[in-house]
């Protein structure tokens, strides 16, 4: 990004992210930090609760990482084995490999779209994921840590296949929810088997399957428990992993481990290394957390500094609350079963379910906003990020409306944080021919408003450390408030600046170097407009610092053009959208329609 030659700022707070032009490894002096978020199934479009929950949390925390110049990597992709990828090939009639690559091209747009910034993106169908998947397995077999048994599964005789986890569906044996996959009751969230499942139907043909033995691998877990144990005890303390997480693996731990199933009869997924079992493949819960792995070192060579360096390196995970049980004990137990020293779980930050207005997102039934829907909005990409981050659903579910979202651009971004830099930068180019005079904040104002600001960064940066996303924007919103509060209690006017000057130039440079604590505050939740605003004050991106000193941008630094950062949305449009994205939606009444596309071509041509 080029400046005006009339730049005139204390730069020992600017930073520059190059971590694209380098490979990241640990390094001693530094806090190393790997971020992964829960794998995408390849085989659909993400819906906004499955972003906001993995990918936009990690990608938020690790923006918030760079900034405090911590040694940060990001890595994750989609996750491609298993019957989920089969099932779908098979309705859209194409093979396995053809789908994986175009639902993969899909996720990929939609996340750079969102602006989540991997260090890299990857896929399981990769030889490295084969390599280190197998090792794990053959490992944990030299150990002793894996059984054989006879498992009695669903067989259709019309399709002539076991139908293995989310090939059948039928009624849930705990809750009775009707409509329950073969592996999991998304209505109850319990694991089930799906022999279990009361009135089974295959997914494929609808007919009901019969019962048939085959023989499968199961990874010994009643063997790892008390090393499990001891793994959850120390790290969820010391991690300080959401209550949601903690309570769902004490849970499984309370009750018992059990042996459990890691191979299936299916051809499309990870080969089971041995002769006996060469016609089976790795269960998908089994070989996918192991992608995080392999995505490393498909990433580096040097992947084990990443893996396996537990005293040096910390793991942060994110994800909804329906994967947790696989990150808490299937896939520690994995890596502890192999006797390698494998860097752990450290913290984990989950979220409960984002649903959609008054029910939950469905893409068959076309309820709820998915990833491709977004740009088609019109609506940019930062308003989606705050919506998204401000209600993420950190301790209970919580709905995305429309009503909210607009509201929330209009009260919210617009009357706060877009009203404080506008109102001021606009104010410095026309009074001040967008020259920051001198000024001196050693007096009672500034030094109070100094002190709020620090009290509320102090709060902000809590708050991220730990996670609670949601939590430190809305500080950094609160921060921005007192801004606004702090131009209205001087009344920043043509009054102030003629009668007035130096308290004027006071509250003018007090305000400025505020706005550039903000710009680097808001970065991991919207990047773009950090980018909007340290082009209108022509500054560099800074560290996101323990303490703010209000004395970054200094006498006699010019500004640049000021803009607004965020555009009313119409209020009608709620009933637009609802009637589109609310379920089986109508064909757009014409006038809809073109208001719809009047709003998207507006936005798109906005500089907002």
């Amino acid at each position: 990004m080029g400046f005006p030659a009339e730049q005139k700022v204390d730069t020992k707070n600017s930073i520059t992210l190059n971590h694209h032009d380098r490979i990241i490894l640990p390094v001693n002096d530094k806090k190393n930090i790997l971020v992964t978020s829960a794998l995408p199934y390849v085989n659909n479009v993400p819906h906004l609760g499955n972003i906001v929950g993995a990918m936009l949390s990690a990608d938020c925390f690790t923006r918030y990482g760079r900034l405090r110049d911590y040694n940060i990597i990001f890595i994750n992709g989609t996750d491609e084995y298993g019957t989920a990828t089969e099932t779908k090939a098979l309705e859209e009639k194409c093979t396995c490999q053809e789908l994986c690559d175009k639902y993969h091209a899909l996720h990929k747009e939609i996340y750079q779209w969102f602006g989540i910034d991997f260090d890299y993106f990857g896929r399981t169908t990769t030889e490295k994921q084969t390599e280190v998947a197998q090792d794990i397995f053959l490992k944990l077999h030299k150990n002793g840590y894996l059984l054989e048994d006879t498992v009695t599964q669903l067989y259709c005789e019309t399709c002539k296949l076991f139908l293995a986890d989310r090939f059948v569906e039928g009624e849930c044996p705990f809750c009775h929810y009707d409509d329950a996959r073969g592996d999991q009751c998304d209505k109850c969230g319990k694991l089930i088997n799906a022999v279990e499942l009361i009135k089974p139907r295959c997914k494929v043909c609808n007919n009901t399957p019969k019962t048939k033995t085959s023989e499968h691998i199961f990874i010994d877990l009643p063997k790892l428990q008390d090393k499990c144990e001891a793994f959850v005890k120390k790290n969820s303390v010391e991690g300080e992993w959401s209550s949601n997480s903690i309570s769902i693996t004490n849970g499984w731990l309370k009750e018992g481990l059990k042996p459990r199933c890691i191979t299936r009869d299916l051809k499309w997924g990870t080969p089971v290394p041995l002769e006996k079992y060469k016609d089976k493949v790795f269960y998908v819960w089994f070989d996918a957390p192991i992608g995080y792995i392999s995505m490393t070192a498909n990433y580096t060579p040097e992947w084990k500094q990443w893996w396996m360096n537990p005293d040096n390196v910390q793991l942060y995970q994110f994800m909804g609350k329906d994967n947790i049980p696989f990150h808490t004990v299937i896939f520690p137990c994995s890596e502890i079963g192999t006797g390698d020293n494998y860097t752990l779980l450290n913290r984990l930050s989950t979220t409960e379910y984002l649903n959609y207005e008054n029910g939950k997102f469905s893409k068959s039934r076309n309820v709820g906003v998915f990833g491709n829907n977004v740009v088609e909005t019109g609506v940019p990409v930062e308003v989606w990020r705050y919506y998204l981050l401000i209600n993420r659903p950190e301790s209970n579910d919580s709905a995305f409306t429309w009503n909210d979202f607009i509201s929330r651009n209009n009260n919210e971004l617009l009357a706060n944080i877009g009203n404080f830099v506008n109102r001021l930068l606009k104010f410095v180019a026309a009074k001040y021919d967008s020259i920051i005079p001198e000024y001196d904040l050693s007096g009672p104002i500034e030094q109070k408003l100094i002190e709020d600001v620090n009290k509320l960064l102090k709060e902000y940066i809590h708050n991220m450390e730990v996670c609670k996303l949601r939590a430190g924007l809305k500080t950094a919103m609160d921060i921005s408030q007192v801004g606004n509060a702090y131009l209205q209690e001087n009344k920043i006017d043509n009054k102030l600046f003629t009668e007035k000057r130096e308290i004027c130039n006071n509250v003018v440079a007090a305000s400025v170097n505020l706005i550039y604590l903000l710009s680097s505050l808001v970065y991991p939740f919207m990047p773009t407009t950090t980018e909007s605003i340290l082009k209108q004050i022509n500054a560099p991106l800074r560290k996101i610092t323990d303490v703010w000193e209000a004395n970054e941008i200094l006498p006699g630094h010019t500004i640049g053009k000021p803009a607004y950062l965020f555009k009313r949305i119409d209020p009608e449009m709620e009933n637009i959208w609802r009637e589109k994205y609310g379920g089986n939606a109508p064909k757009e009444s014409k006038p809809a329609a073109k208001k719809q596309k009047k709003a998207s071509k507006e936005n798109k041509t906005s500089k907002n």
